[in-house]
């Protein structure tokens, strides 16, 4: 496989969550969380994305959470520190912190609600880049944000910002994936579960997952299966992920229902903060029959 810059976030990284208890970080859990991850050997945790509940952690919280993160892993375990926003100058202070708590990455959402243009994109994320030397992943996720990064943007972005080194892909479009893949020499990391495997089959190195917050080793040997030429091995391991990976973001929107399988497998209590809301109990049930399917419970 040819080389690509952002080789060192290559496997699984997971998109940790953040513990809340009353309202608040809930610090104890998060340690163990992170701790329990060290424990399983996964390869990296992206604090503070999407999945970590992002738009509701004040800008100090998401500073803290990321130097706590930083601070538990001691170098152990990579940290891709999610310190996105649609602020151009927030977005280059929190990576600046990011930077000084000693993550070694971080995850550039695209600017989400004000929609940039293809040239807005291009400033943002270069302004980040002359701003702080730490390796930026990008994050494309139009339905979250409204609009999406275009290929063609990237290879701007790469071939003008070394330190923009990888991507994480979630269009859902493996014709996209592809278009990166064709024309710029970025590490893409599948940012759905379920479509890792078949990232990978078009030159994706592993994945930002959801599902690895609950059954990282599982996840883990479905990219090691790929990467060592092991194809009948990966295609087993995504037939058994592929149920539990379409129920962690169909049940409900991510983290809903991963929250709620956390707190039934007694990991988490389970509280969001608003606007995000507990699942209702038809999605609770579904959630429980695909974690006792699995044999999680």
């Amino acid at each position: 496989m040819p080389a690509t810059r952002g080789e060192q976030f290559a496997g699984v990284t997971v998109a940790l969550v953040t513990p809340f208890q009353n309202g608040e970080i809930d610090w104890n859990d998060l340690g163990k969380l992170v701790d329990w991850h060290v424990e399983q050997g996964t390869h990296g945790l992206a604090p503070c994305g999407t999945t970590g509940e992002s738009p509701t952690l004040t800008h100090d919280e998401n500073e803290r959470v990321v130097a706590f993160v930083c601070d538990r892993v001691r170098g152990r375990i990579k940290v891709m520190a999610g310190t996105g926003s649609n602020n151009t100058a927030e977005a280059i202070r929190m990576t600046k912190a990011a930077k000084k708590a000693g993550a070694d990455g971080t995850l550039q959402v695209g600017p989400y609600y004000n929609k940039p243009t293809q040239e807005g994109y291009f400033r943002h994320f270069g302004a980040i880049a002359e701003a702080c030397d730490l390796p930026q992943v990008l994050y494309n996720i139009p339905g979250r944000t409204g609009s999406a990064i275009l290929p063609e943007t990237m290879a701007r972005l790469a071939e003008q910002y070394p330190t923009i080194v990888a991507v994480k892909e979630a269009t859902g479009s493996l014709d996209t994936a592809s278009q990166i893949a064709a024309i710029t020499d970025l590490t893409i990391l599948s940012g759905d579960d379920s479509l890792t495997l078949p990232l990978m089959s078009i030159g994706g190195r592993g994945v930002v997952s959801v599902v690895g917050n609950i059954v990282p080793q599982d996840m883990m040997a479905l990219v090691a299966a790929f990467a060592s030429g092991n194809l009948a091995e990966a295609q087993a391991r995504h037939r058994k992920l592929f149920p539990l990976c379409r129920d962690m973001l169909s049940a409900a929107t991510n983290p809903i229902p991963l929250k709620c399988a956390m707190k039934l497998l007694g990991r988490s209590t389970g509280e969001m903060r608003l606007p995000m809301c507990p699942i209702d109990s038809a999605g609770e049930s579904r959630v429980r029959q695909t974690l006792t399917a699995y044999g999680l419970l």
